[in-house]
């Protein structure tokens, strides 16, 4: 298998959003009834978030999303926050992970990051061990909030 990572086009959100809702982790907040499209055109427009897929030939089996922030910072002024890292489940395993946190990493360079970051939801032990492997340390507690819409 030969996995390129590209920007995803606008037909490929829907493999995208089946790749996220395949694998779902326990406490996650239920799927709601949003348009894939228009939440797509709201993260590329404001130039700051990329979603990036990783492609064999024509099909979608890897995906994340990649945000640059400029912060005020007195250590680290540009992070890259990563987001919805998913790899086809039937596929994990043959290296595909790491090439993508690599293609990540590369960006995150490029956009002159010095550090990237990243929350995982505690109950992907796995997930937790390959990170540790590629060498990110978990060196924070995450926290959440439901804002609701109203």
């Amino acid at each position: 298998m030969s996995v390129t990572f590209r920007a995803a086009r606008p037909d490929e959100v829907g493999a995208v959003m089946a790749l996220l809702r395949e694998d779902r982790a326990p406490g996650t907040p239920p799927v709601r009834d949003e348009d894939p499209m228009a939440q797509y055109l709201a993260m590329i427009g404001d130039g700051t978030t990329q979603l990036i897929v990783g492609v064999d030939g024509d099909t979608v089996v890897a995906c994340y999303q990649l945000t640059i922030l400029h912060l005020v910072s007195p250590s680290i002024p540009i992070r890259a926050q990563l987001e919805s890292v998913r790899v086809r489940a039937d596929l994990r395993g043959q290296g595909i992970g790491t090439a993508l946190m690599e293609d990540a990493q590369d960006r995150a360079r490029a956009a002159r990051a010095t550090l990237m970051q990243f929350t995982s939801n505690t109950a992907r032990a796995d997930a937790h061990r390959f990170y540790e492997r590629l060498g990110f340390s978990a060196t924070h507690a995450g926290f959440k909030k439901e804002l609701g819409t109203g």
